[in-house]
């Protein structure tokens, strides 16, 4: 195995040609150079450099080994550095899982403000349903969620991130665009409703149900997706309950209106991590988004 000094004493030649040179540089003499080079080679098992009296030149193989050289050198200076600011937290990875629905908006916003303040830190993307994202989070294969309530306390914790209310996305056309009022449940009765998955959207399919009785023969599409449900709507196959964020779709032939008539009960997103997480840059992002 070679060390970092043979390597610092190989690119010193391979740069000056010249060993007289390569050993001033490197404030040694010679000959202990020398021996640097000729046990690296034997390390290596390939000869690097041709030299006679005259002339030091590389040879293919030290050509190659001399890029790998100066880029094994670069990490071995900034390693200890690195090691530093990743155990301060100022350096690192976090793995953040997030719905579908937290990108219109939050999820920019959130990054703009990591990426702002901790600009060494690595957010890696992960789309999930809060389902996963909770089982990412007990597996250690996440390290912060964007998700939906409720959560096991004892596990995670949480701080609340965005709320915001419901609305009723509608195609533009729809009857219900012409009232001079509120919507309200009676006017949902007879509506072919595309409804979130009780499994794959549960926190949304809870939301709804609570909000306004739906009667099973009226349900048309079950999806687990806020866009797709606003495509399906654009094209006219039903209406849907979306959270507010997702006007900022701007689908064409889909227009929202207000449920205010019928439940004031927000839907929120929370920020979500396990209890005694060891990365230190998990907990220097969540005091940037304090």
């Amino acid at each position: 195995m070679f060390s970092l000094d043979q390597l610092r004493g190989f690119v010193a030649v391979a740069e000056e040609l010249h060993f007289g040179r390569a050993a001033e540089r490197l404030q040694m003499t010679q000959p202990p150079l020398s021996r640097q080079i000729q046990k690296l080679e034997r390390s290596v098992g390939v000869r690097l450099l041709d030299r006679d009296n005259r002339r030091v030149s590389l040879t293919p193989g030290g050509t190659v080994f001399l890029d790998e050289a100066r880029r094994l050198l670069a990490l071995a200076d900034v390693a200890p550095d690195r090691a530093r600011r990743i155990q301060a937290g100022s350096a690192g990875t976090v793995r953040i899982g997030f719905t579908a629905a937290s990108t219109y908006g939050t999820l920019t916003r959130l990054l703009n403000e990591i990426g702002a303040a901790l600009p060494d830190i690595d957010l890696d993307l992960y789309e999930m349903v809060t389902g996963q994202q909770v089982a990412g989070l007990a597996s250690g294969e996440l390290d912060l969620g964007l998700a939906r309530p409720p959560f096991d306390t004892e596990q995670f914790a949480s701080r609340l991130l965005h709320r915001e209310e419901m609305v009723l996305a509608v195609p533009v056309d729809h009857w219900m665009t012409m009232l001079d009022r509120d919507v309200v449940a009676t006017d949902l009765v007879q509506e072919p409703i595309i409804m979130h998955s009780p499994t794959k959207a549960r926190y949304f399919y809870d939301l709804v149900v609570r909000m306004v009785p739906i009667a099973h023969q009226n349900v048309v599409h079950t999806v687990s997706q806020i866009l797709t449900m606003t495509w399906l709507v654009a094209g006219g196959r039903g209406i849907a309950f979306v959270p507010e964020s997702a006007m900022g779709l701007h689908v064409d032939g889909v227009t929202h209106l207000s449920l205010r008539a019928i439940s004031d009960q927000p839907a929120e997103l929370h920020l979500l991590w396990g209890r005694g997480t060891d990365n230190p840059a998990l907990q220097s992002v969540l005091d940037v988004l304090k």
